[in-house]
């Protein structure tokens, strides 16, 4: 029975590949036990591994650091990618003011870490972990402890010791300020949803209307020269002519007369000035617009050939080439305008209209072939991964900081998966990855890197809460998560008036917190912490890893 030691206890590439791949699976299973609704997720790998490394599982430590490092790879690569193409649009409008609340959370947490460390003397490479898992935040752990090794050359386990001690009240912290929110303002989600409604009344959307023109200002000119003149938001479909009675797909050169009626795709915030200035709206539907040119077919045609992605709508030429309009573009779920100027990117529907054989040309020019969206597209993939790393390396020097910053193994690939992300398409760069494929390759990584850390404190983690004071770490902990939290949601409401479910998805997102979104879409009854979440989340990411960062090299 040598070889059943040897593979469970020993050190070989077998050992090291079922521990791992038990670990992994132990901690995913557990992780689904939800305790008063709430679960750990997939964090529970980590404690398997801490599981692992008490009972003396263990593995070289070489293969360790590999599997640690390349698995936050992955995981902050995909992250970017994902969170990338509305890094900046998240700033917009009422985006600015929740990433500014959510960076205002960020930096009292760092405040408070900082005054604790000073009363209490727990070192600050401690305080950084604890802070990383009182905000449940991965890669501020791994930026940590990446850059505490680049400055001493040594790795601190008590950095990944005060994170796995700090998680767990980390997310129950996050639930119940939320919680307590509701509390102190006497918040009735009824009262909520009714703010709710009236809010999305004002939100941005695609919308069909069909005006008759009436201002002389329009008669004789072009769609083109109005467009430019109003400088709002429209796309002219069709057109049916006064005089002829007939219908037509309408172009920037299409000219308008009085009478004419045309088929217009605006957004809400636009629709009165559109109306007003081209004339009065009229009762015509979709269909009846169909009816009146039976050879007119409206269809949503899915961008899939790579040498359409990052091209402009205006340089396709499609009005002239084939005879067809585009009238909108359906990016991730949302409906755009389609603008002359609107960049196209692969994965993009859309809609269509002209006559089914001007269609059929256009499917096949512009792809329409689902099965090339699921074929990988590595070469993008692992260029990212090189530049990434490339940049993470490089010293950085500011003023007043004595060491040179490194955004390293953690900020580096996702400050370029963000840009690439954006940018990529501009230049025929095809980065395009399913949702599943994302979340297949973001979840590896992660749970490669927890399962690493749980192994390598593993041998030491009792003895630490036990014996040397660790579950002080976990009131400290909770202190770190609860003060920022509630002091910036009373501001966001009080101040700000931020609707309750808006603020939920606020809390969550500045602690990067999925069990917390969780939750908060469950108690909400809709999708709207979703929303804010997701408008915080990249920037608080990308805050998170340069601060843990930047508190050790400042410190050390």
């Amino acid at each position: 029975m040598d070889w059943l030691n040897d593979l469970f206890f020993g050190s070989s590439i077998a050992h090291t590949v079922l521990l791992f791949a038990l670990v992994i699976a132990a901690g995913i299973t557990l992780g689904k036990i939800k305790i008063f609704g709430v679960s750990l997720g997939i964090t529970f790998v980590l404690f398997a591994g801490i599981v692992a490394g008490h009972f003396g599982l263990s593995v070289n430590d070489d293969i360790l650091h590999f599997m640690k490092e390349f698995g936050l790879i992955l995981f902050v690569y995909f992250i970017g990618l994902q969170v990338g193409p509305g890094f900046f649009s998240s700033f917009k409008k009422g985006g600015i003011t929740l990433n500014m609340l959510a960076m205002g959370i960020v930096l009292t947490g760092i405040i408070v870490t900082l005054i604790i460390h000073y009363v209490t003397e727990v070192p600050i490479q401690t305080m950084v972990g604890i802070l990383s898992g009182a905000v449940t935040n991965t890669p501020g752990l791994g930026a940590a402890q990446q850059a505490y090794s680049d400055i001493t050359g040594a790795n601190d386990q008590s950095i990944a010791l005060g994170y796995a001690v700090a998680y767990p009240l980390g997310v129950v912290g996050i639930i119940g300020s939320i919680l307590l929110i509701k509390v102190i303002f006497r918040i009735n989600n009824e009262k909520e949803v009714e703010n709710l409604i009236e809010m999305l009344g004002q939100k941005e959307s695609v919308e069909l209307i069909s005006i008759e023109v009436r201002n002389p200002a329009t008669y004789g000119k072009n769609i083109g020269d109005l467009r430019r003149i109003i400088n709002r938001s429209f796309v002219v479909s069709r057109i049916l002519y006064a005089q002829t009675k007939q219908a037509d797909i309408a172009s920037s050169a299409t000219v308008l007369n009085e009478g004419d009626r045309i088929f217009v795709a605006t957004t809400k915030i636009d629709r009165e000035a559109v109306e007003s200035y081209f004339g009065i709206p009229v009762k015509m539907e979709k269909h009846e617009w169909e009816l009146l040119d039976k050879h007119l077919f409206s269809r949503r045609i899915l961008i899939t050939k790579s040498n359409i992605n990052g091209k402009q709508l205006r340089h396709l030429n499609l009005r002239s080439i084939f005879g067809v309009n585009i009238t909108r573009v359906n990016r991730s779920g949302v409906d755009l305008i389609a603008d002359p100027g609107l960049s196209l990117q692969i994965g993009d529907r859309v809609t269509v209209v002209g006559n089914e054989t001007a269609i059929a040309s256009v499917e096949r020019f512009l792809g329409n072939q689902m099965k090339r969206l699921n074929e990988p597209n590595l070469i993008p993939i692992f260029i990212g991964i090189f530049l990434g790393v490339l940049l993470g390396s490089i010293p950085l020097v500011f003023p007043l900081i004595p060491q040179p910053v490194k955004l390293g193994l953690a900020g580096g690939p996702l400050i370029v998966a963000i840009l690439i992300s954006i940018f990529g398409p501009k230049y025929h760069l095809v980065t395009y990855t399913t949702m599943s494929a994302n979340l297949m390759l973001r979840e590896i990584g992660i749970c490669l890197f927890l399962a690493s850390v749980g192994i390598g404190v593993g041998e030491n983690f009792v003895s630490t809460v036990v014996d040397k004071g660790g579950y002080l770490w976990i009131g400290l902990g909770l202190i770190i998560t609860v003060v920022p939290l509630l002091i910036v949601g009373i501001i966001g409401r009080s101040i700000f008036k931020l609707n309750y479910f808006t603020l939920m998805g606020l809390m969550s997102g500045s602690t990067t917190d999925p069990p917390a979104l969780a939750y908060s879409n469950a108690a909400a009854g809709n999708d709207i912490p979703s929303v804010g979440y997701a408008t915080v989340y990249p920037f608080t990411m990308f805050l998170r890893v340069l601060s843990a960062q930047l508190i050790i090299l400042l410190a050390c």
